[in-house]
């Protein structure tokens, strides 16, 4: 008789995030000579690692008696996408009501997405963290104004304590500790922060690398202390232009080095991963996988290098394969939509 299909049963949307299985990158680790995985975090019930905060961050909401599961409730966050798809729909799964305020530039698929599963969303112009019209700041304020619970995925430590409990000792058990560096970008450094945690309390000279788009100050925030952000993206979620949040804050003595890594590069990826080994992914996945593989290049042949797929390439579609919109901004197209 066959086996069974499976061993163990979630329990519901809170059950099922996390988990998630480390993806050999066949034509990067080549390039190399190293192991570069992908923690596919796509395969999360939300479609992105942002359900690891929107969990971590509700439930420590929960313990602190703010939210109780099966009682009226409100959440909200302003977020760029993700982390309020993840925390519409564990609110929705608990039978809390979820605001989510977005900046109105982000992709459209990522907010045709909100509205589909019963966010309230709510859309403002894009402005920076000094303007009182953030999203960020919104959002704040919102739930001051209403009683909410303000997720605050920026500096509510709940996020990078969710990737140190899940997400760091996964990477770690998947790899039987044989890692050797481990980079990402940073929206609010909660994944970095916590990863960066979990390994480092396993092995000391784990290397952990800040990956950041262009447009983004931590690069220079990690090699200078100061952040000083130049230039622009397409990626979204990642990056800042103002400050180091909370969370990857409180990690800094743990981060040793930083890359820039520029859209063409990013872009290179997305559709080499695509096209030669069926692993769809957005453009911060695309930014990560060409971050791993310069710092697999930096540390040598025989190596192994994690880094994180965030999300699915189909929240973006209407940029990242959008030939007018690549042409518009001087970006390589992909060869099969030429």
């Amino acid at each position: 008789m066959d086996a069974p299909l499976t061993t163990s049963i979630s329990d519901g949307f809170w059950g099922a995030v996390g988990r998630t299985p480390l993806i050999r990158l066949r034509r990067a680790s080549a390039a190399t000579g190293c192991e570069i995985l992908g923690k596919a975090e796509f395969m999360n019930p939300g479609g992105s690692v942002k359900d690891r905060a929107a969990l971590g961050i509700l439930q420590d909401a929960v313990a602190r008696g703010l939210l109780v599961p099966g009682r009226p409730g409100t959440v909200v966050e302003g977020t760029a996408g993700n982390t309020g798809i993840g925390i519409a729909l564990a609110a929705n799964a608990m039978g809390w009501r979820s605001v989510i305020v977005v900046p109105e530039t982000q992709a459209r698929e990522k907010l045709d997405y909100l509205r589909m599963i019963g966010a309230d969303l709510r859309l403002v112009q894009a402005k920076p963290f000094s303007d009182p019209g953030n999203y960020v700041h919104v959002s704040r304020r919102i739930a001051e104004e209403t009683g909410a619970v303000w997720a605050n995925q920026f500096d509510n430590l709940a996020n990078a304590a969710a990737h140190e409990a899940t997400t760091g000792p996964e990477i770690w058990d998947q790899t039987g500790g044989r890692i050797d560096a481990f980079t990402c970008a940073c929206g609010t450094g909660g994944t970095l922060a916590g990863v960066a945690r979990a390994l480092k309390a396993r092995r000391r000279d784990v290397r952990i690398v800040l990956a950041d788009p262009g447009g983004s100050g931590l690069h220079d925030w990690v090699k200078t202390g100061t952040v000083k952000a130049e230039g622009g993206s397409i990626t979204e979620g990642i990056g800042q232009a103002a400050r180091a949040p909370g969370n990857l804050a409180q990690a800094r003595d743990l981060i040793d080095d930083a890359v820039r890594v520029l859209d063409p590069e990013a872009l290179e990826q997305v559709f080499d991963l695509q096209l030669h080994e069926g692993i769809s992914v957005g453009g911060s996945a695309g930014l990560n996988v060409a971050a791993a593989i310069r710092v697999a290049r930096d540390l040598g042949p025989g190596h192994t290098v994690v880094t994180v797929l965030c999300d699915g390439a189909a929240r973006y579609q209407s940029k990242l394969f959008n030939p007018a919109f690549l042409r518009e901004r001087g970006l390589p197209v992909p060869s099969w939509l030429e």
